[in-house]
């Protein structure tokens, strides 16, 4: 198939027209905050309530963010009447444990990348979930995004041919009293940096079947950087790289036998990206400003509103198996470098 003279359209609702739900937020860190400052900018969600590990700062969280109800454990949170869906914000070590709290609770739950430590947590989630007929997805905001929808459309209209190898990189600069330096919170960078070109890699590739790769240890006891080289069944290769020492482009590059994707800016935020040809003689753009978490997240927290008002179980941006995929691609990586997450604690 040749080259279209322009790119598609983004097919996703006008975030505004999103259903308006009660949300709780279990966790009530810098994340929460985010994600409640952009979609109470551009949706009309209603967040009803938060719950934390105490009422003091439940208590001082509700008040900063005006939300009416402030409870100081996440059981009381779960089990309160007035709420929609839970969001699940707290440290990636206590991902499972909550989701599977407020998923027994019988609330529909929307969960921080990653879902889980492992695939067997993540399918243990997913299994729960559809036994109990509750919405569960995996907020990596990312593929929520506009951009992400144009692409998905280039992918599947086979205008890059077979894919034959994808670059990624993603990179920032962390004080040391920053969580990702804890090991009893399951720090370094392949958990939080690492899931978007991890997640990228295995949408394109699926999961691999080989995965090699080195990775430096930082003198908190977690690991400061790695680098990866991964192959699938079919022989196609990956390289994902990712540090907590500095910022780096956040670049991505999808080769194709057909055609090449290169993104202008970070390819997982806001803004533009280029579809070539094979050899660079046809381009097509895709144009928008260059944004971050508050011209982002409100595109997943409209979806999420959508799903559960129409009885869906899943999102559409990213579906169950391809978080489950990432958290197969995870298990690999961590087994390949030897990776200890021991320290952190479960609950």
């Amino acid at each position: 198939m040749g080259f279209p003279d322009h790119l598609p359209t983004s097919r996703i609702p006008d975030p505004m027209e999103a259903p308006a739900l009660r949300w709780g937020i279990l966790g009530s860190g810098w994340i929460a905050e985010q994600f409640i400052r952009s979609a109470r900018a551009h949706t009309r969600q209603v967040f009803q309530a938060v719950g934390s590990r105490s009422q003091g700062k439940a208590d001082a969280f509700a008040k900063t963010w005006d939300i009416p109800t402030a409870h100081g454990t996440y059981e009381a949170l779960v089990a309160d009447p007035d709420l929609d869906v839970i969001y699940v914000a707290t440290p990636h070590n206590l991902h499972f444990a909550h989701a599977k709290l407020a998923l027994e609770a019988g609330k529909h739950v929307f969960i921080e990348k990653p879902m889980a430590m492992t695939h067997a947590q993540g399918a243990e989630l997913v299994g729960l979930a559809r036994a109990k007929g509750l919405f569960l997805a995996e907020a990596l905001w990312t593929y929520f995004l506009p951009k992400f929808d144009v692409l998905q459309q280039v992918l599947d209209s086979g205008m890059l041919g077979e894919i034959k190898s994808v670059h990624t990189e993603y990179g920032e600069y962390f004080a040391r009293d920053h969580r990702i330096f804890d090991p009893a919170l399951a720090g370094g960078p392949l958990l939080d940096l690492g899931t978007y070109p991890l997640s990228f890699i295995t949408k394109l590739l699926g999961v691999p079947s080989q995965v090699t790769g080195l990775c430096q240890m930082d003198e908190s006891g977690v690991h400061g950087q790695l680098s990866l080289a991964m192959a699938n069944e079919n022989g196609n290769q990956a390289t994902l790289a990712t540090t907590l020492y500095g910022f780096t482009p956040t670049n991505a590059v999808v080769v194709g036998t057909k055609g090449t994707i290169r993104f202008g800016s970070e390819f997982n935020l806001p803004g533009p990206f280029t579809v070539a040809s094979a050899d660079g003689s046809f381009q097509l753009h895709y144009e928008e400003p260059v944004g971050r978490h508050y011209e982002g997240l409100y595109y997943e927290a409209a979806e999420v509103a959508r799903c559960i008002a129409a009885g869906k179980a899943q999102a559409p941006s990213r579906p169950q198996q391809a978080t489950l995929d990432m958290l197969t691609a995870l298990d690999q990586v961590v087994a390949a470098l030897n990776i200890d997450y021991s320290a952190a604690a479960s609950e």
